[in-house]
């Protein structure tokens, strides 16, 4: 596979990770978001929010580019490393517990990643 379309799924894991970083950064500056329909509206324009929305859009455009240059059956699985970041991160920034089970888990995504990269490289 080209080094470059590797690169542009990664770009766009990673943007889909910082989405959902600023989304639950988001969340949790909110005691209650969800208990009204005012506290919804609110959190929908917070700065986190919006963020997390427009780093989303991006990323979808960049998906759409990377189907028409990659085989979907590659980039999709590929963006399982996403699991990945996110486990670690959530780790780092939300002080979220770590486990095990999480470690073993990420370490067999990781592997089944590396497979199908490499059965594209033989194929």
């Amino acid at each position: 596979m080209n080094p470059l379309h590797i690169g542009l799924i990664l770009l766009n894991t990673l943007m889909l990770v910082s989405g959902q970083f600023l989304w639950k950064f988001g969340l949790s500056r909110k005691a209650d978001p969800f208990e009204s329909l005012q506290s919804i509206i609110h959190l929908m324009f917070s700065p986190f929010i919006l963020g997390g929305l427009f780093i989303y859009g991006l990323a979808t455009v960049l998906w759409l580019f990377i189907l028409n240059k990659v085989d979907i059956s590659i980039a999709y699985p590929m963006q399982s490393i996403a699991y990945l970041i996110t486990v670690i991160g959530a780790y780092y920034i939300f002080n979220e517990q770590m486990s095990l089970l999480k470690i073993a888990g990420c370490v067999v995504i990781l592997i089944g990643v590396g497979m199908i990269g490499l059965s594209a490289r033989y194929s």
